[in-house]
């Protein structure tokens, strides 16, 4: 069976998640890295801002001088997270092979998925409209039998853009295109390879095995295999993840209970539902608060038995957040909470109590509810007193 791996990129993500909150934004020349007058470089630029020249790397002072008008903004990186959390959380519905690859972008392989979905390409536009209605962002995507041509036919296809590459069509795609759209293939190698006359991604598979050895060790073997459109990597799981959190920063600093209380089962929901579809448990619950002087803290509390209940979970945080507040009572600033210490699937079933089973089958019947409709299409009763202002500034981690 031949794979199918899918490579989503969000487009101008930085910029277009600050449009998403201001729509004065849309249609202009935007730059998110930093003020005019700063040392700082373009993290991300719109496409408008592109036309001019601008692209990421690129000083700040430059930018400024290339394109004036452009709207320069310092950053959000909480919105930003947030942003790719909820990102996540859709190509997890679609695959559990699921390897993020910074923020913005994702591998999923979809291998064996056809007969569930229907075919491959129409899977790849409906997992684009869900980007686009859930997160009010475009996504590109390319679709390919290895990594190394779904990341390129994903940047070739930019913006809002779908590129699907057949199996044995990998060559003939990566042929013409420049050696710089080839991951792995920097400035200096560049030049390298151009002193071997070597300008195209196409040149660039036909050079001798030993040449490209000589000249960059391994990498170059590695990189003419590339160049062939040969790339045996699989996409790494989220297994190896050791831990999970969650934390946002509030709207306004407070000493409300019923409102920290809230947030914090918000936030346990989020991080049980991950529990249960990567199938672990964890035995350690890590608080985390910060107080509007800005000084930190956490606590944890390690339990004998794992568990992946959000209740559970959540009475475990709520002490530790009464402990705190009885040591210390100053304005909340931000709010979190995370586990460790994961283990498997396993549990133990304990034959006199059965509340942990009645509340694993709430959890589960709320996890599809959610999975078919989204998150948000369901609210347990105790987060209500934050059911206006829910994920607006929450910050996810792994």
């Amino acid at each position: 069976m031949e794979r199918q791996i899918f490579h989503i990129d969000l487009d101008s993500f930085f910029v277009s998640a600050e449009q998403v909150l201001n729509h004065d934004l849309l249609g202009k020349p935007v730059v998110v890295g930093g003020h005019p007058d700063s040392r700082g470089v373009v993290a991300c630029a719109s496409y408008e801002a592109r036309k001019f020249g601008l692209h990421a790397g690129m000083p700040i002072a430059t930018a400024h001088r290339l394109c004036p008008q452009t709207i320069f903004l310092p950053g959000n990186f909480s919105l930003y997270r947030d942003f790719s959390a909820r990102f996540m959380d859709i190509l997890a519905d679609f695959s559990p092979d699921l390897e993020p690859g910074g923020l913005d972008e994702a591998f999923l392989d979809l291998t064996g998925f056809e007969p569930l979905y229907g075919p491959t390409r129409e899977t790849a536009r409906r997992l684009k409209s869900r980007i686009r209605d859930e997160l009010e962002i475009t996504a590109s995507i390319g679709i390919a039998t290895c990594k190394v041509v779904a990341k390129v036919a994903s940047d070739f296809s930019k913006p809002d853009g779908l590129v699907e590459v057949a199996a044995g069509q990998e060559i003939s795609f990566l042929a013409p295109l420049p050696i710089k759209d080839l991951p792995g293939v920097g400035p200096k190698m560049q030049e390298a390879l151009k002193r071997f006359g070597v300008s195209t991604i196409g040149q660039l598979a036909k050079l001798p095995v030993s040449l490209l050895k000589d000249q960059f060790g391994i990498h170059g073997e590695m990189i003419r295999r590339h160049a062939n459109g040969i790339d045996d990597r699989k996409v790494k799981r989220y297994d190896t993840v050791k831990s999970i959190s969650r934390e946002t920063t509030l709207e306004q600093d407070t000493l409300d209970l019923h409102l920290l209380k809230a947030t914090l089962k918000h936030l346990t929901e989020r991080i049980g539902a991950d529990l249960r579809l990567q199938e672990r448990q964890a035995r350690c619950v890590t608080l985390k608060l910060r107080y509007s002087d800005f000084d930190t803290i956490t606590r944890s509390q390690t339990q004998k038995q794992p568990t992946d209940l959000d209740q559970v979970i959540f009475n475990v945080g709520s002490e530790l957040l009464d402990n705190c507040l009885s040591q210390r009572r100053h304005p909340i600033r931000l709010i979190g909470i995370g586990i460790s210490n994961l283990t498997g699937p396993e549990k133990q079933l304990n034959l006199l109590d059965t509340s942990s089973q009645k509340l694993a089958y709430l959890d589960q019947a709320i996890d599809q509810i959610r999975k078919k409709y989204g998150f948000s299409a369901i609210q347990t009763g105790q987060t209500l007193p934050i059911r206006n202002h829910l994920g607006h500034t929450e910050k996810h981690s792994r």
